[in-house]
């Protein structure tokens, strides 16, 4: 069975996503912790993330994806932003072992000018911070496009960061696939030497999801601009190689095209009819 999803909004609360991505026939999603361009996050109703649980565990979901907000850059050149980074991260943790055992993604950051080395020891620095023995989140990096100063933009640069994290248990990576395909990683046409090089660098028992985009803009554009399925320079034929994939097919795919929920649930329904239950 594919274990799909697509990002749902938290307005409503968590349950009511639940119900949203049966509608849409998802047996998964991803959610932003909170707003995704601000800081706050909302006050958990313990019986609304039970409801939401009761989905998941009678529906069969796969895991959901919480995703941190742009906001939190924890390798900033600003002392302040990093703090900031390390409370956010840090209360998020604490807040999503009210839904246990899934997992939590973001983005590792920019480092504004101050060089990747700098930028890769304050995110470790972070990362050691925040993660605990006992939780049972695991922390998502996801691949980034590499467009300004983002870190993320290679294999190795994730690798790195993941050397250095004291708690390594608790981490894994986040694939998406503009970011990798707009950073130079051809998985239109080299997609088995692109996993085959994940899992030299990284490992691909540490790839535990996957953001499942076309590309607005060419091969190694470095601009990450996601686009509907199919309608990219990736293209429905490498899609469908990726989701079918030996090596990809048991994981969670989360849809970020540029969709409303009925959009969401036509593209659901399209990758669907082209996944193979074999």
């Amino acid at each position: 069975m594919l274990k799909i999803g697509c990002h749902l909004s938290t307005t409503k609360g968590f349950e009511n996503m639940g119900k949203e991505a049966l509608k849409i026939g998802a047996n998964t999603f991803q959610f932003f912790t909170r707003n995704p361009r601000g800081g706050k996050a909302k006050e958990i109703e313990e019986t609304d993330i039970q409801g939401l649980i009761n989905i998941i565990n009678e529906n069969n979901f796969a895991k959901v994806l919480a995703h941190a907000p742009y906001t939190l850059n924890g390798c900033s050149a600003d002392a302040n932003t990093r703090k900031f980074a390390i409370e956010m991260m840090s209360d998020d943790l604490k807040r999503m072992e009210y839904l246990p055992n899934n997992l939590y993604n973001f983005h590792p950051g920019s480092h504004v000018k101050q060089g990747v080395d700098v930028g890769i020891n304050y995110i470790v620095e972070m990362l050691n911070e925040v993660l605990k023995p006992e939780q049972t989140t695991k922390v998502l990096l996801e691949t980034m496009a590499g467009k300004g100063t983002e870190i993320g933009r290679s294999f190795e640069e994730i690798a790195e960061i993941i050397s250095k994290v004291e708690l390594k248990e608790h981490m894994g990576v986040c694939l998406d696939t503009c970011h990798v395909y707009d950073s130079g990683y051809d998985i239109v046409n080299e997609l088995d030497k692109v996993l085959d090089e994940f899992d030299k660098i990284i490992g691909l028992d540490r790839l535990y999801a996957i953001h499942l985009n076309d590309s607005k803009n060419p091969f190694s554009s470095h601009k990450d601009r996601h686009e509907k399925i199919g309608d990219g320079f990736i293209g429905i034929n490498a899609i469908e190689k990726i989701i079918n994939h030996p090596k990809l097919r048991h994981l969670p795919f989360f849809l970020e095209t540029p969709n409303e929920l009925d959009g969401y649930a036509k593209e659901i329904a399209l990758l669907k009819s082209i996944y193979r239950n074999d």
